[in-house]
């Protein structure tokens, strides 16, 4: 099945550039392309893609609000939003993350991780490249929340504590069963019990629980 993306960026030279690699994919079809978060945000309502590659500056409407928008805790059926950013420059990714993207990338990646960030939206995963989700989510867990975190519904189980730790230093599904010594199928039992009692829509938001309730620092 060919994933349809939405690519927002107000730089012509990288949406295009952007363009070029994903149609260059033989299962990923861009869609769409704006120029600013509003064109984005009205783009993406229009078209329903599979997965947003949206920049997080931009004009009229920056990344954050365009992915709080369409993907926000009030948005009852979320889009995919997946925000690239330059690190060493950008200090929003947090409120990004927050505002309910699903992943990251930052704007030097290659070709193939660019691919693997797409494939990973569109399946639901968060966990872009877990070496730079867990640096980025260690770096950002020192910015001082503006309220404490909410409370599981449940207690967490042991086990379920330490695939909290694993999803939080960016393991991948299969490093977590490697690990852990656990089948592929129970990790991802653990991880949709997390999401169920942590009242976290995705992977990154279970990370982001994690480091903001000192289960674990950077």
């Amino acid at each position: 099945m060919t994933i349809r993306v939405l690519v927002a960026d107000d730089q012509d030279i990288v949406r295009s550039g952007l363009t070029m690699l994903l149609d260059a994919q033989p299962d990923i079809a861009v869609v769409g392309q704006a120029r600013d978060g509003r064109e984005a945000v009205r783009l993406a309502r229009e078209l329903q893609p599979d997965v947003c590659l949206f920049d997080i500056r931009m004009p009229e409407l920056d990344g954050i609000e365009a992915t709080r928008q369409l993907a926000g805790p009030e948005v009852d059926d979320p889009l995919a939003v997946v925000v690239i950013t330059t690190f060493d420059l950008d200090e929003y990714v947090h409120g990004a993350l927050k505002a309910g993207a699903r992943g990251f990338l930052l704007k030097d990646a290659g070709p193939d991780l660019l691919a693997q960030a797409v494939h990973a939206a569109a399946n639901g995963d968060a966990l872009i490249a877990p070496s730079v989700t867990a640096r980025l989510l260690s770096t950002f867990s020192r910015v001082e929340p503006q309220r404490p975190p909410a409370q599981p519904i449940e207690p967490l189980t042991a086990r379920e504590e330490e695939v909290l730790l694993a999803v939080a230093r960016g393991w991948t599904n299969v490093e977590i069963a490697d690990g852990l010594f656990i089948s592929l199928s129970t990790v991802k039992t653990h991880i949709a019990s997390l999401m169920r009692k942590l009242g976290a829509r995705n992977r990154v938001e279970i990370a982001m629980w994690a480091y903001e309730s000192d289960r674990i620092r950077g």
